[in-house]
């Protein structure tokens, strides 16, 4: 159900301030026409010339790689760092494309791992939090769980109000509803419906309902937020995640069994226990995740900032 408040064009959209941004969006749906090879091809030659200019972006990715991935060499960092510039780049076409591809064109691409994983928990009758991750290919990969299953998405608002009356016409074409990040009601009328909801918590949101706690090795500020759901819904929480395959072969959907006993009534307990299954997935292929993000910016009292020094 479309939103009125959300979806109306404003008139505004029109001025010169958001000529840049529609440019963008009209060659993304131009170049989400090319074949998919290709896509792939060009994202990652993008992602390269990104690696050599997005200074600041370049330090971020260092930093969140040498923080996490302690055991590896400099050189082996160095080149996680480059492979994830490229991702990023890919996950651009793969974003276009899953705005404007259609299902008869991404469904070869879907390879279902887990199924029944989701079937089963539907078959509950109180709901489905989809738990997940910024993943490189998180926008393609919703929209192929959207084909499949009755998907709501919940997403952070944007900044720009083009962009985020864009996005939600764009996700509210595949999915039964889209709601933003602090419409808890929502969520949960939703989830008593038997809805899947997809549900990715891994970014740094500040010190609202957080908790600090290790991920990948590092104390984060963390949401509380999917027990808090499951909790108040009765809603069963099934981790899935979605991969980029090598050669062009599209992509694998990995859905995990639900998880038992959860939530413990412990936010700390909960919350590390989510992080421990997203970090595990992000080390299956640590260049497809979504590094360019401050994951530790917020610190605990007293904690000097880890993305400190970072170029001019």
């Amino acid at each position: 159900m479309i939103d009125k408040d959300k979806e109306g064009f404003q008139v505004g959209f029109l001025a010169p301030r958001f000529w840049p941004l529609w440019l963008s969006i009209g060659l993304l749906g131009l170049l989400s026409l090319l074949p998919y090879r290709a896509q792939l091809a060009l994202g990652a030659a993008i992602g390269r010339l990104a690696y050599r200019f997005a200074d600041k972006r370049r330090w971020i990715v260092q930093t969140n790689i040498r923080l996490c991935f302690p055991e590896l060499s400099e050189q082996k960092q160095a080149a996680l760092v480059q492979q994830n510039f490229e991702s990023t780049g890919i996950g651009i076409f793969e974003t276009a494309l899953s705005w404007w591809g259609s299902d008869k064109r991404l469904l070869p691409l879907c390879h279902f791992e887990g199924e029944e994983h989701i079937e089963a928990a539907l078959e509950k009758g109180r709901g489905v939090i989809l738990l997940t991750a910024h993943m490189t290919c998180l926008e393609i990969g919703a929209h192929l769980m959207a084909i499949r299953f009755p998907l709501q998405a919940v997403y952070k608002k944007a900044h720009n109000p083009l962009f985020e009356w864009f996005m939600y016409r764009s996700r509210i074409k595949r999915s039964h509803e889209a709601i933003q990040t602090y419409e808890t009601r929502k969520m949960i009328r939703a989830l008593k419906k038997n809805r899947v909801t997809w549900y990715a918590m891994d970014q740094d949101f500040g010190r609202k309902q957080n908790v600090f706690v290790p991920f990948m090795g590092v104390l984060a500020s963390t949401l509380i937020t999917v027990s808090r759901l499951a909790k108040m819904s009765g809603a069963v929480v099934v981790p899935y995640f979605p991969y980029r395959m090598p050669d062009g072969r599209g992509y694998r959907i990995v859905i995990k069994p639900a998880l038992e006993n959860f939530p413990v009534g412990d936010d700390e307990k909960d919350a590390t226990r989510i992080n421990d299954i997203i970090g595990e997935a992000v080390r299956q292929a640590p260049e497809q995740y979504f590094w360019a993000h401050r994951r530790f910016k917020t610190r605990p009292e007293g904690e000097a900032d880890l993305y400190a020094h970072q170029p001019d």
